[in-house]
């Protein structure tokens, strides 16, 4: 008979423990620790299953490594070129974002294969009226809506589905286990009794996690490390795109992205991200610029809007939307020691087109040359375009993946594109109708782009 007890779990870790903790052993948080009560089999009753044996690596069969097409082809793009079978996929983003849209999209989209949709958080009418809306109702999507992990198991094992979508992870429980769902001991052992299935029988899994205020996936750490991909779904609620962004991929790169447009009917793809990030007005303003960016292997076009103003009240603002705060406000001192331009007088905003975050340090030449433009009042010349990294001495380093940046602006009609003086005599393949001009220092940015 099995034995229950009492044990204590850090929430951010999972770390078990058989004693209360104010900090964790593990991952040293303070008042992460949880009190559950968990069933133990007893020893007597443990069978150590004989069917595994050691094989040396040659004498082992390759697996049909063909891949699963889902119906977006972003969504293929991030999974490393479609969805592998028996795989188990971590969808995790804020509540809102689309998650739950964007996996019943795929299911009831792609032909050829049998889908399990499992909620734990609406009833079939409301994922019928769902999917209604969405446009698309296949025949070989089945809507499940069960929280209890034996009945999931039993009806896959009878139906056989090609792919299983789990929504969410933390509604699911086993009458194993005496926690509540959503705990840490539930969301461990029905992740793991998941895996199992879907080793066993070819099935591919798809489960939806929330995430913690901090942004993390809700849950013990474990059940990122036991699944085969982690893919997040970031956004802003009060803008329209959506990013899906991988951050573990056992069978392919987590340099993708995909991108999307929330529409009513549900998301589009977003297939040339640089149309929606580029405005195109009447007349040039001053203030903005356009740099090449590169998210993983993906090269995109954004638009830089900054705006410098005296300040009113003595100490300066700096405000950056989807940028990195402390690397503006370095951007801007390197403006003041190199160039000689009195930042300390003047407050500064910035923003990028689109409500995007960005990272990459290759758009720190437009950055900055937007700031130069909106400081002197001066538009930047036309069909101009900057990609470039800026050191602390104002030298301009080569951005990673410039041709894909030039290639990527010349695209679009761009006549200039800024670059950092290093890739000058690099033998750069540069495509008809656009000039590459060479800057090794950011005090030579201003005549350049005028």
């Amino acid at each position: 008979m099995a034995k229950v007890k009492k044990a204590y779990y850090c929430k951010e870790c999972g770390n078990e423990s058989p004693k209360w903790f104010g900090q964790c052993p593990a991952c040293g948080v303070w008042g992460s620790c949880s009190e559950e009560v968990v069933a133990r089999v007893s020893e007597g009753n443990v069978r150590r299953s004989s069917e595994s044996r050691p094989q040396k690596v040659a004498d082992i069969a390759e697996a049909d490594h063909r891949r699963i097409q889902l119906s977006s082809s972003e969504v293929n793009r991030v999974l490393g070129g479609g969805l592998v079978r028996g795989s188990m996929v971590l969808l995790g983003g804020e509540p809102g974002i689309g998650k739950s849209t964007l996996s019943l999209q795929v299911a009831l989209a792609t032909e050829g294969i049998k889908t399990l949709y499992v909620s734990g958080e609406e009833s079939a009418s409301q994922i019928k009226m769902r999917a209604s809306r969405l446009g698309n109702v296949s025949d070989d999507c089945y809507i499940y809506p069960e929280t209890l992990l034996e009945n999931i198991l039993s009806y896959t094992e009878e139906m056989k589905p090609d792919l299983v979508v789990i929504d969410s992870i933390q509604t699911i429980y086993t009458e194993a286990i005496e926690s509540s769902a959503g705990s840490v001991s539930q969301i461990r052992e029905c992740a793991a009794r998941l895996l199992k299935m879907a080793k066993e029988s070819g099935t591919s899994v798809i489960i939806i996690g929330h995430i913690t205020k901090d942004g993390a996936i809700a849950g013990p750490k474990i059940l990122e490390h036991i699944v085969d991909v982690v893919i997040s779904f970031e956004g802003d609620n009060n803008n329209v795109y959506r990013l899906l962004r991988g951050i573990k991929n056992r069978f392919g790169a987590t340099f993708e992205i995909g991108i999307f447009e929330m529409r009513e009917e549900g998301l589009v793809e977003v297939a040339n991200p640089s149309e929606i990030l580029l405005s195109h007005p009447e007349e040039q303003l001053s203030g903005v610029g356009v740099g090449a960016a590169v998210d993983g292997i993906r090269p995109y076009l954004i638009e830089v809007q900054a705006l410098v103003s005296n300040a009113a009240y003595g100490t300066p603002q700096r405000s950056a939307t989807g940028y990195d705060y402390r690397r503006l406000n370095m951007l801007l001192a390197v403006l003041e020691k190199r160039v000689g331009m009195k930042m300390f007088q003047k407050d500064v905003f910035l923003n990028f087109a689109g409500g995007f975050k960005v990272q990459d340090t290759g758009l720190d030449l437009a950055i900055v040359g937007s700031v130069i433009s909106s400081y002197f009042d001066r538009a930047i010349g036309e069909g101009v375009c900057m990609a470039g990294e800026i050191g602390l001495s104002g030298g301009v380093r080569p951005a990673p993946r410039t041709e894909q940046r030039i290639a990527e602006a010349a695209r679009h009609g761009f006549g200039r594109i800024i670059v950092s003086g290093y890739l000058a005599g690099r033998g750069l393949r540069v495509p008809e109708g656009i000039e590459v001009v060479y800057i090794n220092t950011v005090s030579e940015l201003p005549k350049a782009m005028f």
